[in-house]
C-alpha cells in the first residue's frame, strides 16, 4: 500500500533470503522503490544497524511501521520461560527498539508517523493467551505513552487492533470470513491520510461475520 502511495519503502526481516524475496515481489507488484535487510528487531544493535541502513537508502525517514510478531498459546502452567521471554521481545521490546531509533530521526526533521500493528489481545484476554495477551498489553500501554512523550514535537501514533486475519499466523488458521491483510493496510492508509491537526489513537478491527 505505501508502495502504491509513492512512498519508498525499507523492510526487514530475519533471514536474507526472506527479505530479499519480499522485496522483490513488493517491486513486481507495484513498480516501487522497495529495500530490505536482514534484522532481528528483539536485539537493539541489529535495529541500530538496520535504521543506519535506512538512513543510506530512503531520502528520509517519515513513517515507522512496527509489524513484527509471535504468538505461543499455552497455559500458564505449562509454558517455557524461553517462550515467555521470545513472545515479549518480539512482540513488545523490539517496538521500544525501533521507535527509539525513529524517535532520533523525527526530532531532526520535525515529526513523523508510528503506527503500531497491535491487536485485539491487547484489550482482550483469553485462555492460554498469557504471554502474547502481556504483550499487547503492555503495548498498548507503551504507544500511549509513546504519544504523550512525543506528540508535542509534530510525531503522531497510533495503534491498529485487528481480530483474526488471514495471515498463517500464530495457529495457521485461514478462512474466507476472516480479515484480510489488504484491509489492515486500507486502515493505515486512513491514518496516514488524516490532517495534521488530527491523530487517531487506535482502531479496533473485527470480521464482520466472524466463523463459529
Amino acid at each position: 500500500m505505501l508502495l502504491e502511495e509513492g512512498a519508498e519503502v525499507a523492510i526487514c526481516g530475519r533471514t536474507d533470503e526472506a527479505v530479499q524475496q519480499a522485496v522483490e515481489v513488493l517491486a513486481q507488484q507495484t513498480g516501487g522503490k522497495a529495500f530490505g535487510a536482514r534484522c532481528d528487531v528483539t536485539d537493539p544493535e541489529e535495529v541500530r544497524k538496520f535504521f543506519a541502513y535506512t538512513d543510506d537508502t530512503l531520502s528520509r525517514l517519515d513513517i515507522l511501521v512496527n509489524n513484527a510478531g509471535i504468538g505461543v498459546f499455552r497455559a500458564v502452567a505449562e509454558m517455557e520461560s524461553d517462550e515467555w521471554r521470545k513472545t515479549l521481545d518480539t512482540n513488545l521490546s523490539s517496538v521500544f527498539y525501533c521507535c527509539r531509533e525513529a524517535m532520533a530521526r523525527f526530532r531532526r526533521q520535525g515529526g513523523g508517523f508510528v503506527v503500531n500493528i497491535s491487536s485485539l489481545a491487547g484489550r482482550n484476554a483469553f485462555a492460554g493467551g498469557s504471554a502474547y495477551n502481556a504483550s499487547k498489553f503492555g503495548l498498548e500501554g507503551f504507544t500511549e505513552a509513546l504519544m504523550l512523550d512525543h506528540r508535542m514535537e509534530n510525531v503522531r501514533v497510533s495503534t491498529v487492533m485487528p481480530g483474526s486475519v488471514a495471515t498463517g499466523f500464530g495457529r495457521g488458521r485461514q478462512a474466507d470470513w476472516m480479515i484480510q491483510p489488504e484491509d489492515v493496510a486500507e486502515v493505515v492508509r486512513m491514518l496516514l491520510a488524516m490532517p495534521e491537526r488530527t491523530m487517531v489513537s487506535r482502531v479496533e478491527m473485527r470480521p464482520s461475520k466472524p466463523g463459529k
